[in-house]
């Protein structure tokens, strides 16, 4: 198992696609060979478990639409500020349910490539949890710091055995 222990101890397993805490990217055919930054977005619970809009009513769990996450951003879940218990997986649940029931940016339910998809729903779960104490979050600063902070999956350091 490849493994890699981030902050506060939580392990990432590239094999089994768990990022805890992570938002992850990955590269959507033919759609990024020409515009590269574009991509398919999901945001990681606290055991790694990805969540991602994939489509009119839903959210995929652990079986991202495009395919295994080629990029991740590691986030630090100090930086949460909404209360509660376990406020990081209550944010990313209601953000999901959220995508279930409908879409703020069009009709109900809608995927919209533009304006409503997986990324808004990447920046819902981190305004809900107040991320970096913010509720400005949308998919153009997702892209950016995804960009600028996102690692490579193949880059992650082995754990010898």
């Amino acid at each position: 198992m490849k493994q890699y222990h981030g902050s506060g101890g939580v392990a990432m397993d590239v094999e089994r696609s768990r990022f805890p805490y992570c938002v992850v990217w990955t590269p959507i055919p033919v759609l990024t060979w020409f515009f590269p930054i574009i991509g398919h977005m999901g945001i990681c619970t606290s055991t790694g478990v990805i969540r991602d809009f994939a489509g009119p009513y839903f959210v995929s769990e652990d079986n991202m639409a495009f395919g295994k996450p080629a990029k991740y951003w590691k986030l630090d879940p100090a930086q949460v500020y909404a209360s509660g218990p376990n406020a990081w997986d209550t944010a990313v649940h209601d953000a999901s349910e959220e995508r279930h029931q409908h879409s703020p940016g069009g009709d109900q339910g809608e995927h919209n490539l533009c304006c409503d998809n997986c990324h808004s729903h990447v920046a819902l779960a981190l305004n809900l949890m107040r991320y970096n104490n913010s509720t400005n979050w949308n998919m153009v600063t997702l892209c950016f710091f995804c960009l600028l902070y996102g690692k490579y999956v193949r880059s992650l350091p082995r754990q010898r055995d």
